[in-house]
């Protein structure tokens, strides 16, 4: 067991940044990602202002609310984890009520956003909030936790593409089904670095499910990825630009399946890769913007 690590006293606005995961921005832009492929593609390449401006503050709102929603639930696991032990409701750098007020604010301002929408896309954020709530707890009971996760970063793209379009054609669920593909990936990926303490504090993680085989799911997944997205991009019409950011975007995602199946790896390189992901992301963006004209 690992001991809890002893803290020097830090500001309580300053511990509620790192409740947050504000001092690891790549958190809160991968899912950012999915929604801004969702409303530039739903618009063609232009859409409103405004409604970007919604979009970004809600991903953020969002992200911030299911960052301390799993901290709350975690709060007696994490100290068993390295990679976890000095987040501040694990090392009681924070107490639980203020962990619960920070929570309510993140949703609330959420929640204030969604009203901007139109009925189909606020109904969607409320439907989302049960799965935001629900994940931390699903890696007690489910044996791949990382696809619940995947649904709530799905959401991203449904909630985005109808506060455009007022509904859910074709296009949307090609995206949908790339984002819970990517996400699936990019996740597993990350949960890599736990597997040893998952293990031995007996929770559940699509790394550990997949065991020797995780190399293989993830390069099935970025190639689930891949060919929803050329999918997309040949039923939209997408022009050069795009198939040109997704040609990088698969190098990218081959070269971390060959890296992948290296022995020893150190654990270091999974968070590397996780945040090479959300290069990817932008790149792909880039390209569905230009493409789009």
């Amino acid at each position: 067991m690992l001991s809890t690590p002893e803290h020097n006293q830090e500001p309580t606005w300053l511990a509620i940044v790192r409740l947050l995961r504000w001092h690891k921005p790549e958190g809160r832009l991968i899912l950012m990602i999915p929604a801004l492929w969702a409303v530039f593609l739903a618009a063609a390449g232009k859409p409103p202002l405004p409604l970007v401006s919604v979009i970004i503050l809600g991903t953020l709102a969002t992200s911030a609310a299911g960052c301390v929603v799993n901290d709350l639930w975690d709060r007696d696991i994490d100290p068993e984890v390295e990679r976890t032990r000095d987040r501040p409701l694990a090392s009681r750098a924070l107490s639980v009520k203020v962990g619960i007020v920070v929570a309510m604010v993140a949703l609330g301002c959420a929640a204030v956003l969604a009203l901007y929408l139109n009925p189909i896309s606020f109904w969607l954020c409320v439907a989302a909030v049960p799965v935001i709530l629900l994940y931390p707890g699903a890696k007690r009971v489910f044996p791949v936790p990382q696809l619940v996760l995947s649904i709530a970063w799905g959401f991203a793209v449904l909630i985005s593409w109808s506060a455009v379009t007022q509904n859910l054609s074709q296009p949307a669920w090609l995206l949908w089904g790339a984002t819970v593909l990517w996400t699936l990936g990019f996740d597993t990926v990350y949960a890599m670095s736990d597997r040893e303490d998952d293990s031995r504090i007996g929770v559940n993680s699509s790394a550990l499910f997949f065991g020797n085989y995780a190399p293989v799911a993830i390069g099935i997944f970025f190639a689930g990825t891949v060919f929803f997205l050329a999918w997309l991009g040949v039923v939209i019409h997408l022009h050069i630009a795009f198939w040109v950011s997704l040609a990088i975007a698969t190098g990218g995602w081959i070269w971390q399946f060959i890296r992948l199946n290296q022995q020893d790896l150190p654990n270091s390189v999974y968070g590397e890769m996780f945040r090479q992901n959300v290069w990817i992301g932008f790149i792909v963006l880039a390209g569905m913007i230009i493409g789009s004209f």
